[in-house]
């Protein structure tokens, strides 16, 4: 693919916000296997759904030639970047961001190609690596030299906190585009990387970049950003009724990972279908043919679910999470293996324990599923409880291991849609 193809489909896809010189940049990525770089802080164990965009952004370029660097800031992670932010991010110790370092460091290893043989590997970089041994004095003459504070404070970023009085910015947060240029520049020595992307929020750091890589070097360096998804309602994307929606399964378990796309609203999912799948043009307009004539199908939902999920998770997740929603819509419990219970347990289905030996009367009422165990037992006697799949006619019933799902799991379901997890210990 041209770099003027590749171009036109990051277009298309809704994925190039800014760039800095775009005939430039496309002149220098059709004249061979360009580097180019994405940055990402450690601001937790783990990376969330927004993370993918850039991400898979890497993998693209990667794909048509491209040799990518993913950069994790050990350094910059212990600073705060003031992007997108209101106030001043809490300092985090520099033990606890080397474990994100570390932690993220194997997370996004499923992303790339490392062992490319055609000049396309890719390779993750610490910006600690050149920042830890870093003379204080030698980074104000080297870097600081070339920043004019009339610049910087007319940076979104820095300008929206000045403008707020009881916030403002502290000098460790004013210093971060200078870290991030500098670690733009280094890269660009040592990598021959030439080319940064990153989210929309990350434009003036950029151009800082850039213009950071002329004035050192005398070469031409660009910068391209992709948009900070939106959810059509206004409403953030990324998060749930639970929480935000992690990389991580033991934050975020793959069924609900699954379920957060399966329940994509039908005015995003066509877009979210270009942002984050590899399908071609042909397989998305096809999708979003059959969601305007058959809604009801949600094919485009499904098939969107079952993508992100297999690009994070792999294909065994997905078939998982496509047996936990068969069952539960079908209300066949004994389908159910024990790790998608464990899952559910997790955070995919409201949930409770209770010990073994207990009366279903009483864990239904500590569970919060009724008021009183006099309401429970009516419940009962008016045939709106099944536990394990099978309707309740006991109202003397006693949670034991005998009954449960692998010993120790009763899966309560309360009218025709409500579901409840008990583990019994």
């Amino acid at each position: 693919m041209s770099a003027q193809a590749l171009m036109a489909e990051l277009q298309w896809r809704g994925l190039v916000m800014q760039t800095s010189d775009e005939a430039g940049l496309l002149d220098y990525l059709q004249s061979g296997t360009r580097t180019l770089y994405c940055g990402f802080d450690p601001t937790a164990d783990s990376l969330h759904i927004g993370s993918l965009v850039p991400l898979l952004a890497l993998r693209r370029f990667q794909l048509q030639g491209h040799r990518p660097l993913l950069l994790l800031g050990g350094a910059t992670g212990l600073i705060g970047d003031p992007s997108g932010r209101s106030d001043e991010r809490s300092l985090n110790t520099a033990a606890t961001v080397g474990q994100w370092v570390d932690a993220l460091r194997n997370q996004v290893e499923r992303f790339l190609d490392f062992e490319a043989t055609d000049g396309t590997a890719a390779k993750i970089v610490n910006n600690l690596d050149w920042t830890a041994g870093l003379d204080v004095i030698d980074f104000l003459r080297d870097i600081g030299k070339h920043f004019s504070v009339n610049a910087m404070v007319q940076r979104e970023s820095v300008k929206a906190r000045l403008e707020r009085a009881e916030q403002g910015i502290s000098y460790t947060e004013f210093s971060y585009m200078l870290l991030q240029a500098m670690d733009f520049l280094r890269l660009a020595e040592s990598e021959d990387c030439h080319v940064q992307i990153g989210g929309s929020d990350q434009w003036g750091n950029i151009v800082s970049g850039i213009d950071l890589i002329r004035r050192h070097t005398g070469a031409s360096a660009y910068g391209l950003t992709l948009p900070l998804v939106t959810k059509s309602d206004g409403t953030k994307f990324g998060k749930s009724a639970s929480g935000a929606i992690w990389l991580d399964p033991k934050k975020t378990s793959p069924y609900t990972f699954y379920q957060f796309w399966l329940n994509t609203a039908d005015a995003d999912v066509v877009n979210f279908l270009r942002l984050f799948t590899f399908l071609d043009q042909a397989a998305i307009d096809e999708l979003e043919s059959l969601m305007a004539e058959h809604p009801e199908r949600r094919e485009a939902h499904r098939k969107l679910a079952q993508e992100v999920t297999e690009l994070v998770h792999g294909p065994e997740a997905v078939t998982a999470a496509e047996r936990i929603t068969a069952a539960l819509f079908a209300g066949d419990a004994q389908s159910l293996q024990e790790s998608d219970l464990q899952d559910l347990y997790q955070d995919g289905l409201p949930s409770s324990s209770c010990d073994m030996g207990s009366g279903l009367l009483t864990a239904l009422t500590e569970a919060g599923l009724t008021k009183s165990t006099g309401e429970a037992r009516k419940l009962i006697q008016g045939n709106g409880l099944k536990l394990n799949g099978e309707s309740v006619t006991d109202t003397g019933l006693i949670l034991d291991a005998s009954g449960a799902l692998f010993q120790r799991f009763f899966l309560i379901r309360k009218g025709k849609k409500n579901y409840h997890l008990i583990l019994a210990k």
